[in-house]
């Protein structure tokens, strides 16, 4: 499996931050449908974190339509149909985005800087060869 990193000094909770982390390894192509991804105390484990902490980030990512949850079998990445975003969910992605871009700039990353990861960022996504779902 692709390597999780997580940040126990940050303020988002382990949890979110495993969900944010497999989602877009997940978005990106990292798992194919069908792959079997590390079991919750492997998982755990390697991160040290407790097991119910990655139960409940795999469970939010069933939820959301990412993995089929089986007891005794673990978690099975599925193929997730392209979604529609309605405009308020777009109207919430740019604002996120400029936040984040925001934050970045006020933590001492320099504009063009930020500017040229984002067009970066933008290119990748028009090149990927997997429908970004």
């Amino acid at each position: 499996m692709p390597i999780l990193r997580i940040d126990l000094g940050s303020p988002t909770p382990v949890y979110r931050q495993i969900v944010d982390s497999l989602r877009a390894l997940l978005v990106n192509g990292a798992f194919a449908p069908g792959a079997r991804l590390p079991t919750v105390r492997e998982v755990a484990i390697d991160l040290g974190v407790n097991h119910n902490t990655v139960a409940e980030a795999y469970r939010l990512l069933a939820e959301e339509g990412w993995l089929d949850l089986k007891r005794y079998h673990g978690a099975t990445v599925l193929q997730r149909p392209p979604q529609q975003a309605e405009p308020a969910r777009q109207e919430d992605f740019v604002q996120r985005l400029r936040e984040l871009a925001a934050r970045a700039i006020a933590d001492g990353v320099d504009k063009e800087e930020v500017a040229q990861l984002l067009g970066a960022l933008a290119e990748d996504l028009k090149q990927s060869k997997k429908e970004i779902l």
